[in-house]
């Protein structure tokens, strides 16, 4: 069983912190909150779903900055940043960095929780993203390596004698291990082959 969406709110305004935490824990929403950036990483979450409230501007690393190390160590909470300034540089450098959005100080309550909804989206359709990709690397690697060979060739959309000329093998045989690779792979025909290679290797490589 997948852990319940926590809420991670790190900001150095205690009066702010407490009043957030009280308000997603009324809307039913498990919450945790450290009063810096340091403090967070002292502890970071070991890959349970959720979202980071995270205060633009702290003493000691900013909030920018806790975001750049949450890239540096793999940590892939979609970020909402809170902000009392009105910087819309920080801004526009915080949402290339990849946040999902960023509010302006005070915060109202529906704007926030739908902020937070969407963050949540998010992180659930990334999750759900990886398991897929991690289902189907398993399956690739049940495949021989001549089952690999075939796979890449039909994937290129080489034919079955055109293969079987490549791989000097008899393209009954190629049919055969086409069928393999298919059924392995829950692939219905060759262009769904090739889909699962782009996904396999999305670099080409």
């Amino acid at each position: 069983m997948t852990a319940p969406p926590l809420i991670h709110i790190v900001d150095d305004d205690d009066a702010l912190r407490t009043a957030l935490q009280r308000l997603l824990t009324a809307a039913g929403l498990r919450v945790q909150a450290y009063a810096s950036a340091g403090e967070f990483l002292l502890a970071p979450p070991a890959g349970a779903p959720g979202c980071l409230l995270l205060d633009l501007q702290m003493p000691g690393p900013s909030g920018l900055q806790l975001q750049q190390a949450l890239v540096r160590h793999g940590i892939a909470l979609p970020v909402i940043f809170l902000s009392g300034h009105g910087d819309l540089a920080s801004g526009v450098q915080a949402m290339k960095a990849g946040a999902v959005d960023f509010l302006t100080k005070p915060v109202a309550r529906e704007p926030l929780l739908e902020a937070i909804a969407r963050a949540l989206q998010a992180d659930a359709q990334r999750r759900a993203a990886r398991a897929a990709d991690g289902e189907l690397q398993a399956r690739y690697t049940q495949l021989s390596r001549r089952e690999r060979e075939v796979f890449e060739l039909v994937a290129a959309g080489r034919l079955n004698k055109q293969i079987a000329a490549a791989l000097g093998i008899a393209e009954r045989t190629v049919k055969a291990q086409r069928a393999q690779v298919m059924n392995k792979l829950g692939a219905a025909n060759a262009a769904e082959l090739g889909r699962i290679a782009a996904q396999l290797h999305p670099r080409g490589g």
